[in-house]
């Protein structure tokens, strides 16, 4: 009977600690759209700062179509056993919940329709039981060592590949023909220029790609390039997007909110062994400023 006490008291003394631990973190959750994060102009600002972004390595944030969940890389562990995870924000009733899904799987990035999760050459499909197994995208792509593919509302798929040694990367795409897709096709030198070309995201409706690089006259480690598709279906020069995004360092992997407001990039704000990189936000009108007259 005195062991049945014990046992009774230190199980109720275990649920008010569990009951207590719930109640301080349910308090101190992000509340609101965005993680409740005070939205940026156009001056690019740290994405919640303490909450995502730290003094470690986070990478490739971002949201579902429904907004609703919010994903990134977290490089974890320590020096000796670094380990990266794909870390997930959930939002219920208005509050976001941290959860690690799994290690490393790939860089996500959401179909616009919100149907397909794109881990470079693999994808997850939603189902009514929630993301299937990761799935192959077929043996056209295999031989491509790809770090991140897009998608459009169209179907068409744009992606990079791991660079060799002297930065060699190539960014490739491939339509929907014939209700397949087709064999991966390089871009022109428009896209194709400079060094360490990579992470590109294709505008739901195609009508501009941007992805970072290495070339001439640029600002940092690797900058930030956009190119619109012009009247005639081509796609204009590359442009660097400017000071206000780029800085002297590493600045890449850029993707815009599926509400089309906001544009999300990494910066290296570390050393150049990039143990600090952060996400940043700002306002997706510094595409439109930087949109060519002619297609105004």
């Amino acid at each position: 009977m005195k062991t049945h006490s014990i046992t009774q008291n230190a199980i109720a003394a275990t649920l008010l600690l569990i009951a207590f631990a719930i109640s301080a973190t349910d308090d101190t959750v992000p509340e609101g759209p965005y993680l409740g994060q005070k939205p940026p102009g156009l001056i690019p600002e740290v994405f919640a700062p303490g909450v995502v972004s730290t003094k470690g390595w986070e990478l490739n944030g971002v949201f579902s179509p429904d907004m609703a969940s919010f994903y990134f890389l977290r490089e974890s562990g320590n020096d000796n056993n670094p380990r990266q995870e794909f870390v997930l924000f959930k939002q219920k009733n208005n509050k976001w919940y941290e959860e690690v899904v799994s290690a490393r799987k790939g860089q996500a990035i959401f179909s616009p329709d919100g149907k397909t999760l794109h881990l470079g050459k693999r994808y997850q499909s939603w189902t009514d039981k929630g993301w299937s197994e990761i799935k192959s995208l077929g043996s056209q792509f295999e031989k491509f060592e790809i770090m991140r593919l897009t998608s459009s509302l169209y179907g068409t798929y744009v992606f990079d590949e791991i660079g060799m040694p002297d930065g060699d990367g190539i960014i490739r795409y491939s339509r929907i023909i014939d209700g397949k897709h087709e064999a991966p096709k390089a871009f022109g030198k428009e896209i194709n220029s400079g060094t360490w070309k990579a992470h590109p995201f294709i505008a739901p409706d195609e009508s501009y790609l941007i992805w970072d690089a290495r070339m001439e006259g640029g600002l940092g480690g690797s900058d930030l390039y956009i190119s619109f598709k012009l009247n005639n279906g081509l796609w204009s020069e590359a442009i660097n997007m400017g000071e206000q995004i780029n800085s002297d360092a590493w600045d890449a992997g850029a993707s815009v909110t599926p509400d089309g407001k906001y544009l999300f990039f990494n910066r290296n704000v570390g050393s150049d062994k990039y143990e600090n990189v952060d996400i940043y936000w700002v306002d997706a009108q510094i595409i439109e400023q930087l949109r060519p007259k002619e297609l105004d």
